[in-house]
């Protein structure tokens, strides 16, 4: 393996600080620096952009980003334990790297710095669907960030990038291709990361729409809870929850409701959403 800088192997540096991989903070980390910074390049070209990344852990992420010249990195980590190897980059890095202690749920990631930043993260499994929804979740669009390169679950980046009529298509699908291009970039062997986890990782690449069909969020998550609360029913069936007339709605709509939810493309939902706005 070859090294992307002069500063210390993975192993030795978490060997040095005790970085044992935690469950409790759902913690496995990718110790291949090749590997690294082919995450870095599934961004695009770095040289000059403000990055933000969740959890970087140990910092081979990190490592990479500030390698394919990133202006300015800004880290959160809850993890305390891994503070001393970050400072130890920043120091090889100077000016170029911030460390923020804390719990990325709390931070407002896309507000770091003067410029809208690019979101990258091996993100840790427990907290990537809130973190994700959040991101794609700002009153005012587009969002300050340019891009996301994250990492999923492969259960979980079929459900963020599947398409009507696709089995994984779902609520989270119509979230994402509401307000986002996302596209699958490559799968990751259980076997890179320690500890191995049981499934296979997955990148992600998100783009943000520039214009995504107006909506309001709120009725866009009401109407798919509804139809994917009961996706092998009719809509006839399953927008009763709605407590208007399905038949009508489809109607506004211009859904056939005999459909059932997984055959319905994004703008199908987005227009129940904005007719079920004007039937209350």
């Amino acid at each position: 393996m070859s090294q992307i800088d002069d500063l210390p192997p993975l192993r030795e540096v978490i060997d040095r600080h005790g970085l044992s991989a935690l469950k409790s903070l759902g913690q496995n980390f990718l110790l291949d620096l090749n590997l690294t910074a082919r995450i870095a390049r599934a961004a695009g070209p770095l040289a000059g952009r403000t990055v933000v990344e969740i959890g970087p852990g140990p910092g081979g992420l990190t490592r990479a980003i500030l390698a394919a010249g990133a202006a300015k990195v800004h880290v959160i980590e809850r993890d305390r334990r891994a503070i001393a190897a970050l400072e130890e980059i920043a120091a090889h890095y100077p000016g170029r790297l911030r460390i923020i202690e804390g719990d990325a749920l709390e931070v407002d990631s896309a507000a770091l710095g003067d410029e809208p930043p690019v979101i990258m993260a091996n993100l840790p499994y427990n907290i990537a669907t809130p973190l994700l929804t959040g991101w794609l979740s700002p009153q005012s669009w587009p969002p300050r960030w340019t891009a996301m390169v994250l990492m999923f679950q492969k259960e979980v980046a079929d459900r963020i990038t599947a398409q009507a009529g696709d089995d994984a298509y779902g609520r989270l699908g119509v979230l994402c291709g509401w307000r986002s291009y996302a596209t699958q970039m490559f799968d990751i062997s259980p076997k890179a990361f320690v500890p191995p986890p049981k499934v296979t990782s997955t990148v992600v690449h998100f783009a943000p729409r520039p214009a995504p069909s107006p909506c309001d969020q709120a009725d866009l998550e009401a109407v798919t809870a509804a139809a994917f609360g009961q996706r092998r029913k009719m809509l006839r069936q399953s927008l009763k929850a709605l407590g208007v007339d399905p038949i009508a709605l489809c109607a506004a709509a211009g859904i056939e409701p005999t459909a059932r939810a997984e055959t319905i493309p994004v703008k199908g939902f987005v227009d129940l959403a904005n007719a079920w706005k004007a039937m209350r």
